[in-house]
């Protein structure tokens, strides 16, 4: 059987990491096992969902690489909906209930009060014609339950383990709303079934809403799909994942100067038993993906383990991956300027500063005028790769200075900054006579 799997993103917002991490988790699944990755619009509610977050959501995954095998929109599917709440009308498995929410609510309240589990008492299953019709003049409209069996419900889940859930212990879940609209689980159940899904991997939150689903699928006379439920995110500190940080976008990430390979290799990795290291690829990832690895333990989501993959991102990259990017930044100074600051950059963007060391305008920073005079009478005339280390020399034997006594004031004459890339590699760069200027306390 070919893996098939799915996404399922609502168009009425941004991509963020936690459900970026449910989409990363069933693409490398799909191709770790030469399978096939769905994307499925879930733009059902049609007053919320817009074209524009439908497109940010392409545009992330596609920035990503995760790219889709087949993809859908379910306000196309809506006839295949009614198909499917018709056949279970007839079966008598989805039925009409007309109660309110305040009446809803106050049952729960009384059911609490004596101790008992707040369950959807099936009143609606009591109510003859003659009720029924007098509730539609009253102008209520019914939402319709799908009727469950009460039964316990077992799978072995590829992320858990055995997994049973009794759906007596559950109301009847609502599948159509009083206005009309399909709520999430018919449609989800009726697309899995026409495109072959195979497999349906999502949070750990879901696992008792798949008891549900099987015995929807089971309704229908369908096949069940394998399922696995992951843990969740949390923060590094063990705690729920912060507001702020659970709503990180995609398209904010990339705007802070993220590397695509650092989100895929730290939303896929975290809470597995794999090293936290950057990917080669995305598709790299996907051959080393399998749910043996993942811990039961909720996954620590950690911005510095994040940034630390990034770091790594772009300490590997080679110029030509880089030249387009550096170009776009007016920073492309060549092949050995690139593989000179790549290993001080944190985020791409960083390399804009290195370039300008490079093509200045930098302010010397000196603090001592006689030590950095007596470093220009000691600048050798050419400038190259050795340059850096006769020239320290020299400084060293005639001011006595070592160490970062005698490396930090040249850096800060020539960078401006007490930190950087290595000063042999980008003395050749700077040039002989704009480190002279600099020498000199000229902004050059």
């Amino acid at each position: 059987m070919s893996v098939k799997v799915r996404f399922a993103p609502s168009p009425t917002g941004k991509l963020h990491v936690g459900n970026v991490r449910t989409a990363l988790v069933n693409w490398l699944f799909a191709k770790g096992q030469g399978g096939s990755f769905v994307l499925r619009i879930d733009d059902t509610d049609l007053a919320r969902s817009t074209p524009e977050f439908e497109q940010g959501i392409e545009d992330d995954l596609t920035w990503l690489g995760m790219t889709w095998d087949e993809r859908y929109n379910q306000s196309k599917r809506f006839d295949r909906y009614e198909e499917a709440a018709a056949r279970l009308k007839a079966s008598g498995r989805l039925y009409p209930a007309y109660e309110t929410a305040d009446e809803l609510d106050r049952r729960r309240k009384v059911q609490l009060s004596r101790g008992l589990p707040p369950i959807y008492d099936r009143a609606a299953l009591e109510l003859t014609d003659e009720e029924k019709a007098a509730y539609e003049a009253e102008g209520r409209r019914p939402h319709w339950r799908f009727k469950l069996e009460g039964k316990r419900v077992a799978w072995e889940d590829l992320a858990r383990g055995h997994a049973e859930v009794d759906t007596a212990s559950m109301s009847d879940p609502v599948l159509i709303r009083e206005d009309g609209l399909f709520l999430y689980t018919l449609p989800s159940v009726v697309d899995d079934i026409d495109m072959a899904i195979t497999h349906i991997i999502r949070g750990e939150d879901h696992v008792t809403n798949t008891g549900a689903q099987i015995e929807i699928f089971e309704a229908l006379g369908a096949k069940v799909p394998g399922f696995a439920h992951m843990p969740l995110l949390v923060g590094a500190d063990g705690a729920a994942l912060s507001k702020r940080l659970g709503s990180l976008s995609i398209s904010d990430m990339r705007e802070q100067g993220y590397e695509p390979i650092a989100i895929t290799s730290h939303l896929g990795r975290i809470g597995t038993s794999d090293p936290l290291e950057v990917g080669a690829s995305v598709e790299a990832l996907g051959a080393s993906f399998a749910f043996s690895k993942m811990g039961r333990s909720p996954a620590r989501y950690d911005t510095a383990d994040l940034d630390r993959l990034n770091a790594q991102a772009l300490h590997v990259m080679d110029y030509a991956t880089a030249q387009p990017r550096l170009q776009a930044l007016g920073a492309d100074l060549g092949d050995v300027f690139w593989n000179t600051v790549r290993g001080n950059l944190t985020r791409f963007g960083d390399v804009a500063d290195m370039a300008k060391i490079v093509q200045g305008p930098v302010q010397p920073v000196i603090e001592d005028v006689d030590f950095i005079a007596a470093a220009a009478r000691l600048l050798p005339e050419v400038i190259d790769e050795t340059a850096w280390s006769t020239w320290t020399n020299a400084v060293k034997a005639e001011t006595g200075a070592k160490g970062k006594a005698l490396f930090m004031p040249l850096r800060l004459a020539l960078t401006g900054q007490a930190h950087g890339p290595d000063m042999a590699a980008m003395a050749p760069l700077i040039g002989r006579e704009t480190i002279q200027r600099r020498l000199g306390g000229e902004a050059a």
